[in-house]
């Protein structure tokens, strides 16, 4: 007898359904086909512990599986549900063959039947509704991150029996349903730090309010104990909250790598992502990768920050992975075997000493490193890597009076976030305007036709730029960036046009270009 169920698999961040045929006939093989990996062909020893300890009969008949389309690769472990339920059907221990017709399973067993968490249950869900599936039935732990689809009837569901009781009706287990909407507005502003926690740096707090109202990759250079690792940290409290389309795109993402954690409750993510790597992180864990594919720790930061501590300890090899998601915001993870694009549209924020001992730019404590030594270490960041950070400034520690101050001074993130939001709402109308509004979201992502159009200088703003470009050295590139940053400091003022004054704030934040550091 054949019987068919569904599954589904990811690609990237897109699923694709996988149709899972059980037939029986005389024999007492169990072959499964159509590209398994070994997680997969294991499915027969997980299936038949399952079944054995929970009282159901294994048929003594050959039981072939077929999973289609058979030229794709199957992997992973989630399939132990489909071709459990498939022979179930076939064998008439289970009854509801039109209902599995119309519901994706996914779902791996343990030895007494119990179904553990599988990766990607969202994009499994949304695409089961675009093809218009009734509903998905997977483990009671992915629930919630299913549900986030709306009008699909999403059942978690604990172990096999339950879903043998589910799908011969004799089970009152009601579809898991959220308010999506709901969610997402109730926890935009669920942050426990603050801005105002950081004593002084006022010109730094300046220029990470610019970059998060603009989407602008920052670099921090300033000795030990100077704060830069605690103002990136709250850099997400000033960004402008993600949008729905935004919120859904980044739980995607963290679905198919499993890091929706508790904390979440394996519903929507709200809050930009802030992902903070070692500096030991390897190539692949920092763009991804491995068997199966798996995003990396910058598409894992798409819509929100990627915060790189202590830059030059990083390999070089691996920052120079960075260059292309930086211009392209996207990455492209090419195998022998397959090819996977990620999304990687982050905002960078990294954070240096200027050099080993760290004590160069100290007011106070004497650099012990020699000019040689201060070189090889600046040069560990290449120029072009360096040329795609619009915002360089340096950190100077705090004076010891602020420090031992009892009252927090200074502005809160939410005083901060508002003139941030207010000056991105300004682009955004800038483009809605002139039909951007679907390839463009923030000016750190202007194209050259875009630049020509809202990036116009006056004469006298011209020549204070010609004369930076001449005397720092910088790049085209770097030319781009600072009328970028000088139009997102025109948008925070409100202001329309690019003045004088916004261009020389923009140029000031290039002056700690690396070359410029190693000759001072």
């Amino acid at each position: 007898m054949l019987v068919k169920t569904y599954s589904s698999t990811v690609e990237g961040i897109d699923a694709r359904t996988i149709t899972v045929e059980v037939n029986l006939s005389p024999g007492i093989r169990f072959l499964v086909v159509g590209l398994p990996d070994n997680a997969v062909r294991e499915s027969q020893q997980r299936i038949t512990a399952a079944f054995a300890n929970n009282g159901l009969r294994m048929p003594g008949f050959n039981i072939l599986v077929n999973m289609a389309p058979a030229d794709m690769r199957k992997v992973g472990s989630h399939y132990d549900l489909p071709i459990a339920v498939g022979i179930l059907a076939a064998s008439k221990q289970v009854t509801a063959e039109p209902m599995l017709e119309r519901y994706i399973l996914v779902g791996e067993l343990s030895l007494d039947g119990t179904l553990l968490p599988v990766k990607g249950a969202l994009p499994i869900a949304v695409q089961a509704w675009k093809e218009g599936f009734e509903g998905i039935i997977l483990p009671e732990a992915n629930a919630r991150e299913a549900a986030v689809v709306q009008n699909l009837k999403v059942y978690g569901v604990r172990n096999l029996m339950q879903v043998i009781g589910l799908l011969n009706g004799e089970s009152e287990l009601e579809p898991t349903a959220i308010d999506t909407r709901a969610e997402y507005f109730s926890r935009l502003d669920d942050f426990e730090i603050d801005f105002r926690d950081v004593k002084g740096q006022g010109e730094v707090k300046r220029a990470l309010e610019i970059a998060a109202a603009g989407g602008h990759n920052v670099l921090m250079i300033g000795p030990p104990g100077a704060g830069k690792s605690m103002l990136a940290k709250r850099m997400p409290t000033i960004t402008p909250p993600m949008t729905l389309a935004e919120a859904l795109e980044t739980t995607k993402i963290h679905s198919v790598a499993g890091k929706l954690g508790d904390n979440h409750s394996g519903g929507l993510l709200t809050a930009r992502p802030f992902r903070a790597p070692h500096h030991i992180t390897s190539e692949v864990a920092l763009v991804g990768g491995s068997v199966p594919p798996q995003p990396g720790e910058i598409s894992l930061a798409h819509n929100g920050i990627l915060f790189l501590d202590e830059l030059p300890e990083f390999n070089r090899k691996t920052l120079e992975v960075l260059r292309q998601p930086l211009d392209e915001k996207r990455i492209t993870i090419s195998r022998a075997k397959y090819s996977v694009d990620y999304p990687a549209n982050f905002m960078l924020i990294a954070a240096m000493n200027p050099c080993p001992c760290g004590y160069r730019s100290h007011p106070e404590k004497v650099c012990t490193c020699t000019p040689a030594a201060q070189a090889r270490y600046m040069s560990k960041v290449s120029g072009p890597l360096m040329d795609r950070i619009d915002i360089q400034i340096e950190v100077i520690p705090v004076a010891v009076e602020s420090m031992t101050r009892q009252v927090r001074e200074g502005e809160t993130s939410a005083q901060v976030r508002e003139r941030v939001i207010a000056a991105r709402e300004r682009q955004i109308r800038r483009l809605k305007r002139d039909g951007y509004e679907n390839q463009t979201h923030c000016n750190a992502m202007l194209t050259p036709e875009q630049m020509e159009r809202y990036c116009r200088l006056d004469d006298e703003s011209i020549s204070l730029v010609q004369e930076a470009m001449q005397t720092m050295g910088l790049s085209g590139r770097a030319y781009d960036r600072i009328l970028k940053v000088a139009r997102t400091i025109a948008d925070l003022a409100g202001e329309e046009e690019i003045g004088v004054d916004h261009v020389a704030e923009a140029i000031q934040y290039r002056s700690l270009d690396c070359n410029h550091l190693t000759n001072s």
